[in-house]
């Protein structure tokens, strides 16, 4: 197949190879379902990982436990930056440049990836090094507890480039239209993780107990594992783009390509992070009942955000060709197919446990109090869980489009909804319903939000 070059390149005709072409002409609920599925299934996979690691953490101890909680909103952070956001921007540099049919440029700009992910890695690990326990004390980590989260820091922030490499060259793969290779070695990190962390973190198989510090440096190896595997996979020529290191020259045009989408998108997993500490921070306020029933709602959610990420994620390629071939039309409809499939498969979900939370709590408490708080919790959050989604899979779809302002906006917004109007709640001495009522309010003014800028910015040049 070939296609025209954009309208303000030279007019000339490139030769577009048939997995690029296939993203530009195919039918797109079932290119999109094809893309998204192996991102689902690694997706599903990581998130066993936190739940079978903090089971073994458990057997360590409450205090680890405790200190796990401080360290988990940082690693967030760094994974959600490295995967979503950066990871967005990089595969929309690169699958614009493919659409046009400037197989040359994406290359390239896989290389200026490569050293924005060792770049951004490189930040965290100097960050966390330097500041990480300051962190924990102003999250109330104590004496012990504040000892534990610095030793599981200080190992895993060490390899924080290996993190965002793996995420970053991922990304790179992804960009291609290629979402089974990626999926199937974050599977394999995942797998490597748990394995080496639970043996050194509980001393497995006559192995010394390294206790925090051995569950850290499992997901350390299991990355820099994935790491390396990738880079062997890009250099030795066996993804669909041709790296060529000997003619590599550092390009400015290169670096903003990805960072005008990728550093603006970085603000809206930071204000996510922001959002969920706030929050907590003032749920501590109406007692240990309230928090621990949000923490069973929000534990759902976090088993959600699989589905949320592979359906956007698998969007970007699908935009970004579309975008670099002129196919905006087309773009607009990936964009808003993904964010139907995402809000409508998330948002059953939300409703089935708005309508008989007792689905999900039972599994984890019995306890009246808790009870009640997570069924008010999903009596009100639950029916906006499909906005969120809808919001989550636009996010992404404009990282595609390279025009991510919007929804970082509307992630700004949610942050401002739950802040003052959860400070103000706290204050007035309201009842715990009105702080969920207001998550479900801020989830369908981030999803209508996000939905609006995709429909009234102008995509394409």
């Amino acid at each position: 197949m070939t296609i025209d070059a954009p309208i303000d390149a030279a007019p000339v005709r490139v030769a577009v190879p048939s997995s690029i072409s296939n993203l530009l002409t195919a039918p797109i609920l079932p290119t999109l379902l094809r893309l998204a599925i192996p991102n689902m299934i690694a997706m599903v996979g990581s998130t066993l990982v936190a739940i079978s690691e903090t089971s073994y953490i458990g057997r360590l101890g409450t205090i680890p436990l405790a200190a796990i909680a401080l360290v988990f909103p940082f690693a967030m952070l760094t994974q959600m930056m490295s995967a979503g956001a950066m990871g967005g921007g990089v595969s929309s540099a690169i699958s614009r440049a493919l659409g046009a049919g400037n197989r040359e440029r994406a290359a390239t700009l896989a290389l200026h990836a490569a050293i924005i992910g060792l770049c951004g890695g490189l930040f965290f690990t100097v960050l966390m090094l330097a500041f990480g326990r300051s962190f924990f004390t102003l999250l109330g980590g104590r004496e012990r507890v504040l000892e534990e989260a610095s030793a599981y820091s200080t190992v895993l922030f060490s390899g924080a480039i290996a993190i965002w490499l793996v995420n970053t060259l991922a990304s790179v793969i992804r960009g291609t239209g290629d979402m089974r290779l990626p999926s199937m070695t974050l599977i394999g990190v995942s797998l490597v993780q748990v394995a080496v962390g639970g043996t050194l973190g509980l001393g497995l198989f006559g192995v010394t107990q390294f206790g925090m510090r051995g569950v850290a440096a499992g997901q350390l190896i299991a990355f820099t594992l994935g790491a390396l595997f990738f880079i062997w996979y890009l250099a030795a020529g066996r993804s669909r783009l041709a790296l060529n290191f000997a003619a590599f020259r550092f390009e400015r045009g290169m670096f903003l390509d990805i960072l005008k989408v990728g550093a603006l998108a970085c603000l809206s997993p930071l204000q996510t992070v922001l959002t969920i500490l706030i929050f907590t921070k003032v749920l501590a306020t109406f007692g240990t009942e309230t928090l621990a029933g949000y923490g069973i709602g929000s534990r759902l959610e976090f088993l959600l955000i699989p589905i949320t990420f592979a359906f956007g994620i698998a969007s970007v390629p699908m935009v970004g060709m579309a975008i670099g071939a002129g196919q905006v039309k087309r773009a607009r409809r990936v964009a808003w197919t993904a964010a139907a499939a995402s809000g409508i498969t998330v948002g059953l979900i939300g409703l089935v446990v708005a309508l008989d939370p007792a689905i999900w709590v039972a599994l984890f408490t019995r306890d009246a109090g808790v009870s009640a708080a997570a069924h008010a919790y999903f009596h009100w959050a639950g029916p906006a869980f499909m906005f969120f989604g809808m919001g989550v899979s636009l996010y992404f779809s404009s990282q595609g489009a390279a025009h991510v302002g919007g929804p970082v906006l509307a992630s700004t917004a949610r942050l401002l909804i739950v802040a003052i109007g959860g400070i103000w709640l706290a204050t007035t001495g309201a009842p715990a319903w009105t702080l969920f009522a207001l998550v479900g309010g801020a989830m369908v003014v981030f999803g209508l939000s996000t939905a609006a800028s995709v429909a009234f910015v102008r995509w394409g040049k």
